[in-house]
């Protein structure tokens, strides 16, 4: 039911919006990507990276000073402690095989936070690829040490210039380039959008957080199910992959918390289940925060990651169907959950992990609950959003 349909819907969100330059990339993607990925060697490729190079299994840490201060069982899915500090490198290296196995030679990427530019940058090293990174003008400014992280790694960074020079902008710019030299290049998208089967694919190799929280669940309190899993959601990728294997389970219920930015109503927010309507992003229909003659109205949020205008399909159907309760931290919110993971459990997280964070104060839980939260990523990339903050 919250699957993708063969036509590449959830519902009536999805499928494959693309000039006609694009449908050869797209249609031989379409074709290939569930025969190559369930193949056993490139299952047993993927496995042996996941395991040997990211260091999976994250751990799922009882995180046992907040669980008392909110009186509930709080557990910690720790992405932060993955390779490169966030869930994305998941989603590169099941992709960077993609591509090889495709044959192409040149991979482009978009990034917000930079998270995913650096994992593309690092899976693209690792299989000796050129690596073109597009990011956002301002992004590349407040997440200065990604970038040099990415040109460290070999990877060519370039900005985007147009619009609010932050992720949206970098997709655009990242889907003309690939119209531009389509034959050779092969475009890793960093979250559950873009045209089918990218928001499909993507929610396949991030479905690993959730395979594992069900396993470490099942040995630390002997039930597999948590009573709920929280999530930051952008355009959605560590949630998709967070509740992934929990769909089907009505008894655990999932959360995902969008960035409210300066609130909801205040003309600075990345709200989109609040603020959108069906519109059509980047090669998908989903909810779109826009303008009733159907421009495009720039999100804002603290968190580089969460900054996007739409939301991935799935969530977008997830939100329809109620399947999924939809919520919103300010930035002060996060900035205040922040703080306080990292003095009561020594713990910095990610400004995007913060806002699922920040939603543990409003939740009315009882003390025998277990609570999940994703911690998407860590906060070394934030420090300065930090410093300025808490003045430090």
């Amino acid at each position: 039911m919250y699957q993708v349909n063969q036509k590449g819907f959830y519902g009536n969100y999805g499928g494959a919006y693309i000039p006609e330059m694009l449908y050869p990339n797209v249609e031989e993607l379409r074709i290939n990507y569930l025969r190559i990925i369930n193949e056993d060697n490139f299952k047993a490729e993927f496995n042996d990276l996941l395991k040997n190079y990211v260091g999976r299994p994250s751990p799922l840490y009882h995180a046992k000073n907040l669980s008392e201060l909110y009186k509930t069982t709080i557990f910690l899915k720790r992405e932060d402690l993955n390779h490169t500090g966030a869930h994305k490198i998941n989603n590169t290296l099941g992709q960077i095989i993609l591509a090889k196995r495709l044959g192409k030679k040149r991979i482009i990427a978009e990034t917000g936070a930079g998270q995913h530019g650096v994992a593309t940058a690092t899976v693209c090293a690792l299989m000796g690829l050129e690596c073109i990174v597009y990011m956002g003008e301002i992004d590349i400014k407040r997440q200065a040490p990604n970038v040099s992280k990415m040109k460290l790694l070999g990877a060519k960074v370039i900005p985007a210039t147009s619009g609010s020079k932050t992720l949206k902008d970098a997709t655009n710019e990242a889907i003309r380039d690939w119209i531009n030299k389509p034959i050779d290049t092969y475009y890793i998208i960093g979250s559950v959008v873009g045209p089918h089967p990218y928001p499909d694919m993507v929610a396949r190799f991030q479905s690993v957080i959730s395979g594992e929280i069900k396993k470490q669940l099942l040995e630390k309190t002997g039930n597999e199910n948590p009573n709920y899993v929280l999530a930051c959601v952008g355009g959605g990728s560590n949630a998709a992959g967070a509740f992934y294997h929990f769909l089907d389970n009505k008894d655990v219920k999932l959360i995902a918390v969008e960035a409210a930015g300066k609130g909801i109503d205040s003309g600075y927010s990345a709200a989109t289940s609040v603020l959108g309507k069906l519109g059509i992003i980047h090669g998908s229909k989903t909810l779109l925060m826009q303008t009733d003659d159907g421009q495009i109205i720039e999100p804002y949020s603290i968190s580089a990651g969460l900054d996007y205008p739409g939301v991935g399909p799935i969530h977008a159907h997830l939100f329809e169907t109620g399947r999924a309760t939809f919520e919103s931290a300010t930035d002060d919110e996060a900035l205040e959950a922040a703080l306080l993971l990292s003095k009561k459990e020594g713990i910095i997280p990610a400004l995007e992990s913060s806002h699922a964070l920040a939603h543990l104060k409003k939740m009315k839980t009882k003390p025998n609950e277990i609570v999940v939260v994703c911690l998407s990523g860590r906060g070394d990339k934030d420090m300065e959003a930090y410093t300025n903050a808490f003045n430090l």
